[in-house]
C-alpha cells in the first residue's frame, strides 16, 4: 500500500533516472492525485547511448532527450516538470553550497511531505551521488520537524552490505503499462534494454516481473545514515 502523501519532490541529475527506479511510483501517486514535482537537473547531452540503430549524434542528442523526458512524463501523467539546466556529467563539480541552495529553494516551493533522490555514495554514477549529496545536505539543515521524508535509491553493488536490504517497497504493478511507457520514451537509452526485457516478461522470468512490479527504497535515517 503506497501512502498518500501531500507533494512529492523527485530529485534526478539525469533524463531516464525516473524511468528505471520511480516511474511506478510517480504514476501511482499522480492517478492517486498527488502533486509531483520532477527536477531533473541536466539534459544528459554526455550520455552514451545514442539510440540503437543510432538516431542522434552529440550535437542532436540534447534536444532529442528533452523530447524523450517530455513524453515520459507525459506516460507518468506528471506535468510538473522542472529542467534545471546544469550540464550533464559535470554535477560533482558544481560548487556544494549552490546545489544544496537549489534544492532547498525547491523544497521552500513546493513543501513536500516526500523527496526521492538517490543515496549518496552507493548510487554508481559521480553525478547519480553527487545529486544526492545536496539533497541530503539540503534536507538536514531543516529542523527535524518541518523534514520531509526522504526516500533513496541505491544499486552499488555493496549496498546490501553497508544499508541491509530496502525499508520501503511500492507494489506498483496496476500502473506497469505506465511504466513501460516511460521506459519506452527515453528510446535513445533504452531501446535495446526493453526489447530484452519485454522478452523477459512474455517468458513469465520471475525477475523481470518482480523488476517491473515492485520499486524499493531505503528509508533516510537521521540518526545512522551518512553522506
Amino acid at each position: 500500500m503506497i501512502k498518500k502523501e501531500r507533494h512529492v519532490l523527485v530529485i534526478f541529475p539525469h533524463p531516464d533516472d525516473e524511468a528505471f527506479g520511480v516511474s511506478g511510483t510517480i504514476s501511482t501517486y499522480r492517478n492517486m492525485g498527488v502533486p509531483v514535482t520532477y527536477a531533473c537537473l541536466t539534459l544528459g547531452e554526455m550520455g552514451r547511448n545514442l539510440g540503437n540503430p543510432p538516431f542522434a549524434n552529440r550535437e542532436t542528442l540534447p534536444q532529442i532527450r528533452k523530447a524523450e523526458l517530455l513524453k515520459a512524463c507525459e506516460a507518468m501523467g506528471l506535468d510538473d516538470l522542472r529542467m534545471m539546466g546544469l550540464r550533464d556529467k559535470t554535477i560533482e563539480f558544481e560548487d556544494d553550497e549552490k546545489m544544496v541552495k537549489l534544492v532547498s529553494d525547491l523544497i521552500e516551493e513546493t513543501n513536500p511531505s516526500l523527496v526521492i533522490s538517490f543515496y549518496p555514495g552507493l548510487a554508481v554514477h559521480p553525478d547519480h551521488d553527487a545529486s544526492a549529496r545536496a539533497v541530503v545536505r539540503a534536507v538536514r539543515r531543516m529542523a527535524e520537524s518541518k523534514r520531509p521524508t526522504l526516500y533513496t535509491l541505491a544499486f552499488a553493488n555493496n549496498t546490501v552490505e553497508v544499508l541491509g536490504e530496502p525499508d520501503v517497497i511500492h507494489n506498483v504493478q496496476d500502473v506497469a503499462k505506465q511504466k513501460i511507457a516511460t521506459l519506452n520514451a527515453h528510446a535513445s537509452q533504452t531501446v535495446w534494454m526493453m526489447k530484452e526485457m519485454e522478452a523477459k516478461l512474455a517468458a513469465n522470468d520471475p525477475e523481470a516481473h518482480k523488476w517491473l512490479n515492485t520499486e524499493r527504497f531505503y528509508t533516510y535515517n537521521w540518526d545512522k545514515d551518512f553522506e
